[in-house]
């Protein structure tokens, strides 16, 4: 009865925990909503700075009467689930942290902070970097026209510049947790530093592959995020073969 109860009291604070993480998540989503012209004109920043010199006049558009107010909810989204992503993983964390002995709490704590780290670090290589090049790249396909033919001058939408940022946002942050998830299965025996490095080459295969199917169709972007993820990919050998000297040193003094 004792741990049938238990369990229900651990399933009421679980549900507790996301009902807050939730309606903390959905109050940013609300006041995002009130800024969300300004944060759009923060993400469309790329676009406006590789176009400022342009001898074009510059416009974004939009093609039906409902796309800009569905644009800001999207931007209102894309802010709560970018801000109040911390806030849940801090939750998570609080419940099964009783659960943990301290050494694990410690283990643990890194991880935590690290990956909104490594997600932010993601976003601001591709606002930075990646899109503006991208941008440049796309624009350089555009021709004036002659006599006999029609030219070919961009006219970005409103709701496509906003997915195709947004997507690159989501993607490298998600691939720049690599680090996170190798040293992780390290810590499970899954996988070690010789693993790792033994399979190297493959493992440049597959993330090149990984970068096709994540980034939109252009080398651009696709080296952009393969490059990181094979300097995160060497760095994970390192962390994962530090992590294994320290277990190495705490197993002899435990000994």
């Amino acid at each position: 009865m004792d741990e049938s109860n238990s369990f229900t009291s651990h399933l009421i604070e679980l549900r507790t925990r996301l009902l807050n993480s939730l309606i903390f998540i959905f109050f940013v989503f609300v006041i995002s909503y009130f800024f969300s012209e300004q944060i759009y004109n923060f993400l469309v920043e790329p676009y406006a700075a590789a176009v400022r010199d342009d001898q074009n006049s510059r416009r974004l558009i939009f093609t039906a009467l409902h796309e800009t107010f569905i644009t800001y909810i999207k931007v209102a989204f894309f802010a709560s689930i970018f801000l109040g992503s911390p806030v849940l993983l801090i939750q998570i964390y609080k419940f099964i942290a009783p659960g943990l002995y301290k050494n694990e709490k410690k283990a643990i704590l890194p991880y935590l902070i690290s990956t909104p780290i490594l997600f932010l670090l993601g976003g601001l290589l591709v606002y930075y970097l990646v899109m503006p090049l991208a941008i440049k790249f796309f624009l350089s396909f555009e021709t004036l026209g002659s006599n006999t033919t029609l030219p070919i001058q961009l006219e970005a939408k409103v709701n496509e510049y906003l997915s195709l940022i947004m997507r690159l946002i989501f993607a490298f942050g998600i691939s720049f947790q690599l680090p996170i998830l190798l040293n992780l299965l390290a810590r499970i025996g899954i996988v070690n530093s010789d693993y790792l490095r033994k399979r190297r080459r493959y493992v440049i295969v597959i993330i090149f592959a990984i970068a096709a199917i994540l980034t939109p169709p252009d080398p651009i972007t696709q080296v952009g995020l393969a490059i990181p993820l094979l300097l995160l990919y060497e760095l994970s050998i390192f962390t994962v073969r530090f992590t294994e000297k320290k277990s190495e040193k705490e197993n002899l003094e435990d000994a």
